[in-house]
């Protein structure tokens, strides 16, 4: 199982959820998509996309100010 990156470091909401989005699409069923972002606001975004959409966030973490998720296509 390859590892699909989207680095959205640098980028405001809601940037970094529509990048994720759109990458998701090419991530395989089942497979992992890791994020990094350097929005504070994309720990509630993220999770709440996760809720909405039915995609699994694996785990949520940060050190310093990047925040690295893990989503898991459903």
């Amino acid at each position: 199982m390859a590892e699909h990156v989207l680095n959205a470091e640098g980028l405001n909401c809601p940037l970094p959820i529509l990048k994720a989005k759109k990458a998701l699409k090419s991530v395989p069923q089942g497979e992992i998509l890791v994020v990094t972002s350097t929005d504070p606001g994309s720990v509630a975004d993220f999770a709440a996309f996760c809720n909405q959409t039915g995609n699994e966030l694996v785990s949520s973490s940060n050190e310093g100010n990047v925040y690295r998720f893990e989503i898991k296509r459903v």
